[in-house]
């Protein structure tokens, strides 16, 4: 007996140990099956091509790249949400913003304008008798001149005759004074001085030519005469404009007009003085609207004894505190809007856990400071994107979401298919039509002025490229200086004001931090945002020629960044001779 209950003893033993063996194993032997059907539906993608979806590793077919893991995709995202990994926002250093009512903390109002001569100052040289001009003692337009300074030597028959006149009055004074007073006064309307007159009346000597002096001090703004002529009695001879004071003109929209009154404080500054700014008060808006360009003229009167201001030069005015009587809309940064043609556009975060995005397309109102007026499109509490706008729209373009560049979504054609497709086939050509940006209708002088920013960009970039610090700080100059030239009055249209206004700062920003940097990687981050607001601007106001918008996903850890290019071939800026062949061609600007 004792013996059968030491086997059943061994017997429970037995199974308790096969137990605790084999059922692990059975246990691990399924967490590694469901392991390989994990690893099985891993889809490997190109970092240059990510339409490329392949189900094992290897190599791309299109650039021959070796393929990466492709991030499983978002369970529950609508058609046209998309998700970024938490490492991208924080190397794109993306940043939000809730959208809230009331005024902005700077309720401040930009303005541009133009510097023009005070007319209230200026004066109008002329000559008091006809006759011919002997000596012209103004040589050019721009002279200083100073009040009694000799501008110009007359010769004058009917000055001569007078003059004998009064030699012959002055003989018959004691006879007939009130004859000899009537030739002395005629003398004086012609400008003539006492001392002058008497003179002539003690010399008994009659005088040929007769001085012309100024009656202002100023400088000459135009010559109306060349030396030489014969000139009439009143006629001009000169404009001469004092500038000790200048009026600095602004343009104000008539859905503006509400914020403005005369004795507002003005901030004026200039990219002259680009550090500087100068006081002055509004002291007359123009109560005529202009029809053509829908402004009103606001202007302020500037001191200039120190001679900053030029006439042409082009300044812009800040008002602070403006308040308007209308309802107050939503206010969102500048930064957060991106735009296309007639499109204005903000990037949604749709899921305050989770860095899930979406485009939504807005209306714009005025802009307020460093921010815009928002009348449809966004509600209290959206929140949306402030910083690193242009990286979630490149994520969209890449993962073929609707995005500034692609307003329909869907896959974006690369450069090969958006030519060497379209020839042959219209129905590719359609499809890539309807995927093309609005374009805001400008003259062709205004295209002309970009396409001398992008002349100096393109210069830029060619620097770049040969890693020469130092042209690129010289062309970044250049397209400054190009870009004041740009004239904002060439655009007729209000909304086409208020986008160059906007991307004419960015544009200025990052050329000038380009400008300003040490070396050549800081400059070619700061290119990467010249790039992005300068396709904007071509895309949204063209320049007359054909523009490639290239893309390397490679640039800043992987995060990628576009540039422009005149030809298809590639040719990237950003590595220097390391990687030059290194990007694609995502768009082509007609």
């Amino acid at each position: 007996m004792k013996k059968y209950i030491i086997y059943f003893g061994i017997l429970i033993v037995g199974l308790l140990l096969g137990w605790l063996i084999f059922g692990g194993s059975s246990k691990k032997e399924t967490e590694h099956n469901h392991d390989a059907v994990a690893e099985t539906n891993q889809m490997w993608t190109c970092s240059m091509h990510p339409q490329i979806m392949q189900p094992e590793p290897g190599d791309c077919p299109i650039c021959g790249m070796d393929l990466i893991p492709a991030e499983s995709s978002a369970d529950g995202l609508m058609a046209d949400q998309f998700k970024l990994t938490e490492n991208a926002m924080a190397l794109a250093n993306i940043q939000t913003s809730i959208v809230g009512n009331g005024k902005t903390e700077d309720s401040t109002v930009k303005l541009s304008g133009k510097i023009v001569e005070n007319e209230e100052a200026n004066a109008v040289q002329v000559s008091y008798f006809s006759g011919r001009i002997e000596r012209l003692n103004v040589s050019f337009t721009g002279e200083e001149v100073r009040k009694g300074q000799l501008l110009a030597t007359i010769y004058s028959p009917e000055l001569y005759a007078a003059q004998q006149e009064l030699i012959t009055a002055a003989s018959l004074k004691e006879s007939q004074p009130a004859l000899y007073k009537a030739v002395r006064n005629k003398l004086k309307l012609w400008k003539l001085s006492e001392n002058q007159i008497n003179q002539i009346e003690t010399s008994g000597k009659v005088k040929e030519n007769f001085p012309v002096y100024a009656t202002v001090s100023g400088t000459v703004s135009e010559k109306l005469v060349e030396q030489g002529d014969y000139i009439k009695q009143g006629q001009p001879l000169l404009k001469i404009a004092n500038l000790n004071t200048v009026w600095a003109n602004f343009d104000v929209y008539e859905n503006q007009i509400d914020l403005f009154k005369k004795g507002q404080e003005i901030s004026v500054t200039t990219n002259t003085y680009a550090n500087k700014e100068f006081k002055a008060k509004v002291d007359f808006i123009d109560p005529v609207l202009d029809t053509r360009t829908r402004t009103v003229k606001l202007r302020a009167v500037l001191n200039n004894k120190q001679n900053v201001f030029k006439p042409g030069m082009f300044v812009e005015g800040k008002i602070k505190g403006v308040t308007s009587s209308k309802e107050q809309a939503l206010t969102i940064p500048s930064t957060a809007v991106l735009w296309t043609g007639e499109r204005s556009v903000v990037y949604i975060k749709t899921d305050p856990a989770q860095p899930v995005f979406e485009m939504r397309k807005i209306t714009l109102g005025n802009q307020i400071g460093d921010n815009y007026e928002v009348l449809d499109g966004l509600k209290i509490d959206d929140e949306i994107v402030t910083n690193g706008t242009f990286t979630v729209d490149a994520a969209a373009q890449l993962q073929g979401k609707k995005s500034m560049m692609n307003k329909e979504g869907g896959k974006v054609m690369t450069g090969h298919e958006g030519h060497l497709g379209m020839e042959n086939n219209p129905s590719a050509n359609n499809a890539n039509h309807s995927n093309m940006n609005e374009r805001v209708k400008v003259s062709k002088g205004f295209q002309n002025q970009l396409k001398v920013v992008f002349n100096d960009y393109i210069k830029l970039k060619d620097a770049l490229l040969k890693d020469e610090s130092n042209n690129v700080i010289t062309e970044s100059k250049r397209l400054l200086g190009n870009l004041s030239k740009v004239d904002m009055k060439l655009l007729k249209d209000k909304e086409a004001h208020g986008h160059w206004m906007s991307l004419e700062k960015e544009i200025k920003a990052s050329a000038t931090s380009i400008s300003n940097a040490s070396n050549i990687e800081s400059q070619r981050n700061h290119f990467k945002h010249l790039s992005s607001h300068l396709i904007s601007t071509i895309q949204t106001f063209g320049i007359n020629e054909k523009v490639f918008v290239e893309f390397c996903p490679m640039v800043d850890d992987n995060i990628g960044a576009y540039w422009l290019s005149r030809e298809e071939k590639v040719i990237n800026p950003y590595f220097g001779g390391a990687m030059l062949t290194c990007g694609e061609v995502k768009q082509v600007i007609e």
